[in-house]
């Protein structure tokens, strides 16, 4: 039986090898990694990734960071590749070829014709002297000195400094493009990054329930509306203008604090100044408004006219925050 105190040893001992090869990474960047970069940024086409094995899987991540973060990139499998799948490739595309050993047999038949289209080719591999190595225009070292695998067979520390490497490529990238928070968002409208970046409060504001009171409205009126809007808030206009609000929290404060309602009006127990927001606001401003204040409810005007109530938990809804 193995114990947990083993288990977690060898959990360590993993990390902290597959992090000391990923370190190692800084003595072998040359100013082939700068072409390399350079290749990319200056394509007028795509960037094409391939390989073969795990390395085809890391290939894919690394298709899907330069996606989101500004460089058009598309994965291709080495295998599938010389089976018909070149035909992705273009005349102005670069193409980054990963491979551990850089020997196998699908690179070796794949490289040649790379080469015969003409397309720059960048090689991600541990062996500098292997065919990919020789045959690349390029060449970034994905030197380990192991695997962190018991028998040091399964790819462990060779992968992860592949991915490093697409990382540290894509990363140079956006700094080139000077790529910022607001064009990331632009390439991930669902998440909540771009949910945050890009939703405004016009956006998701509820028009049907737009709780309204009159300033001489009774208390009875007061509370059938807010019940009825279920926003837990509703506005007192006059003249078509906004003088206040009354929450729940009022309501629950003035029977706390009176006998009767009888005679009371809207006026007399309304939030006059209360805390707005624009419609063409930022999502994420009024909820640091929300939360600066701890309220729940913002009003919503568009230059001065009242549109609506905007609800804390309409903003949780959407998964912003």
């Amino acid at each position: 039986m193995i114990s947990k105190e083993n288990i977690l040893a060898s959990a360590k001992k993993t990390i902290l090898s597959e992090s000391e090869s990923v370190a190692k990474l800084t003595h072998y960047l040359t100013d082939d990694f700068a072409k390399s970069v350079e290749y990319i940024f200056n394509a007028k086409g795509r960037l094409v990734v391939t390989g073969i094995g795990k390395s085809a899987i890391i290939a894919q991540k690394m298709v899907a960071t330069f996606n989101s973060t500004g460089t058009p990139s598309m994965f291709l499998h080495a295998a599938e590749a010389i089976h018909g799948d070149l035909g992705m490739v273009q005349p102005d595309d670069v193409v980054i070829c990963i491979s551990k050993s850089g020997n196998s047999p699908e690179i070796k038949v794949l490289v040649p014709l790379l080469k015969r289209y003409g397309n720059p080719l960048i090689g991600i591999t541990a062996n500098l002297t292997s065919y990919l190595g020789k045959e690349s225009d390029v060449v970034i070292n994905a030197h380990v000195d192991h695997e962190s695998c018991p028998n040091n067979l399964a790819p462990t520390n060779s992968t992860t400094a592949q991915l490093v490497l697409g990382d540290a490529l894509a990363v140079c990238l956006m700094e080139m493009r000077n790529f910022k928070s607001e064009d990331f968002a632009k390439y991930h409208p669902g998440g909540a990054l771009g949910k945050k970046l890009l939703l405004r409060v016009t956006d998701m504001l509820d028009r049907t329930h737009k709780p309204v009171v009159r300033p001489d409205s009774s208390i009875k009126d007061v509370i059938v509306e807010i019940s009825e809007k279920r926003l837990g808030v509703t506005a007192v206009i006059e003249n078509d203008k906004l003088i206040g609000i009354i929450t729940d929290g009022d309501i629950r404060r003035m029977l706390n604090k009176t006998e009767t309602i009888s005679g009371l009006t809207a006026k007399e127990i309304m939030t006059v100044n209360p805390k707005t927001v624009q419609l063409d606001s930022m999502v994420v401003d009024a909820f640091n408004i929300l939360e600066d204040f701890s309220i729940t409810q913002l009003v919503v005007e568009d230059r001065g006219e009242y549109i609506g109530i905007l609800h804390l938990h309409d903003i949780l809804k959407e998964g912003i925050i």
